[in-house]
């Protein structure tokens, strides 16, 4: 299984871009920066795409690469309900851009697949498992499993509390989020997102529930205090003993 850092980031500057991870080349986990990314070609080969939750800089190049399948092939995405409904009612609207779900009239470009937490997916040749998470809107992250047995679990935006997920999930790779340095951790907590203290318990309760860390990638890094959550995220692995890093746009993690 290889997993390609697509955005590692919040937000889009020169140096960055919004979230989203490739799987093997077919499978995607969110879509904010597929077109950005990929060659015509290459975003023709997704099979299917995974979205966490309906937050922009998680669903940003879903209408473009809409555009680029149309009359040529079509994409399924799998979501929760909450999500499926904003999309449906906010971006694929038809009120700035066609509505791709009903367009092209013989084959509309994208398809939603509603899923339901802890449901088993099957696509192509991997198992996906929505796993709920903590966030200021329904949320999900995804543990993809290949038929080689590797696993990656991708948690998508959350804040504390993801020892309610450690249960569940065996992963060989951890792809979560780490937004803002420590000093920012209360507005963390009322944003839904991670600082580097609040990463360390959740790892240390990981560890204590499974016995071990994975290899651990973070994403989601606002570029203006990426200096300093580097510095503490360093401090925070060795402080555990364990393979901890930020993530960078094009970054390829073999499993």
């Amino acid at each position: 299984m290889q997993i390609r850092i697509l955005g590692a980031h919040m937000t889009e500057i020169a140096s960055a871009k919004l979230p989203g991870l490739l799987i093997d080349g077919v499978l995607a986990l969110d879509a904010g920066s597929l077109c950005s990314s990929l060659p015509l070609e290459a975003q023709r080969q997704i099979k299917a795409i995974f979205l966490t939750h309906h937050h922009y800089d998680h669903v940003r190049d879903l209408p473009t690469l809409a555009m680029n399948l149309a009359n040529h092939t079509s994409v399924e995405i799998y979501c929760i309900q909450p999500t499926s409904e904003v999309l449906s009612t906010h971006l694929f609207d038809g009120g700035m851009y066609p509505n791709f779900l009903k367009w092209p009239d013989h084959r509309p470009a994208i398809r939603f697949t509603i899923i339901k937490p802890y449901q088993l997916i099957s696509v192509a040749s991997y198992s996906v498992v929505a796993i709920p998470v903590a966030h200021v809107v329904p949320t999900v992250g995804f543990q993809v499993s290949s038929a080689g047995g590797k696993s990656v679990f991708y948690t998508g935006d959350t804040s504390a509390g993801l020892d309610v997920c450690w249960e569940h999930v065996h992963p060989d790779l951890l792809v979560t989020e780490i937004t803002m340095p420590q000093r920012l951790e209360d507005w963390a907590r009322k944003t839904g997102h991670l600082a580097p203290g609040l990463l360390k318990a959740e790892l240390l309760q990981l560890r204590k529930l499974n016995g071990y860390i994975p290899r651990t990638v973070l994403v989601h890094m606002n570029p203006s205090y990426q200096s300093e959550v580097e510095r503490e995220v360093a401090t925070i692995a060795e402080e555990l003993g364990a393979d901890i890093s930020l993530g960078y746009e094009g970054l390829t993690i073999d499993l």
